[in-house]
């Protein structure tokens, strides 16, 4: 069995991978372009310790075109090396870190310098579970004639506020930042 330091080794630079997207590219590069690191001492902080990560992901996901943008600023501003590995290509590795059952990506895990897994955040901040949360309980039942052209339209708004709505980006910020906290204490 790999370890998440042999994927790490095998994965794509965060660099490439964007560079490479086949779906949600240019909403991904305008979060990047657009998000502003708060100047709150975090990157300091993180510059006194040897991390990389690894982001388990695939393009095709909304969720993933506001946080990897995001979690990248993070890695370039602390000269943190941050590969990415795609979901459906390693299912072995997501298979490891479920998220209620399920394969929900993307996954952010943080290395140690010898390798060692010490911290894993993802697939969402709080604040962003509980709006999707909030939409989805908005949605009728399942078995209701407009339940798919209703969820087509709640995952259109999701998509756009991912992509534009800078409150969201802050918030994966703050979360991951309080999970990297935790796994150097």
């Amino acid at each position: 069995m790999k370890t998440e330091e042999q994927y790490f080794l095998e994965g794509q630079t965060v660099q490439g991978y964007m560079e490479n997207m086949s779906t949600l590219k240019e909403e991904s590069f305008y979060v990047y372009q657009q998000f502003v690191l708060p100047k709150d001492g975090f990157m300091a902080e993180f510059k006194q310790h040897s991390l990389h990560f690894l982001a388990v992901t695939e393009d095709w996901c909304g969720d993933a075109m506001m946080i990897i943008p995001v979690i990248r600023k993070i890695a370039e501003a602390a000269d943190i090396d941050m590969r990415v590995v795609l979901r459906d290509e390693n299912t072995e590795l997501i298979d490891r870190h479920l998220t209620n059952g399920g394969r929900a990506i993307p996954i952010i895990f943080v290395l140690n310098d010898q390798g060692e897994l010490i911290g894993k955040w993802g697939p969402r901040a709080p604040e962003v579970q509980q709006l999707v949360n909030d939409m989805r309980h908005s949605l009728p039942p399942k078995d209701d004639p407009s339940f798919e052209e209703k969820q087509k339209q709640v995952y259109s708004t999701l998509k756009k506020r991912y992509a534009e709505d800078d409150s969201l980006w802050n918030y994966v910020y703050n979360s991951f930042k309080k999970t990297v906290l935790a796994a150097l204490s």
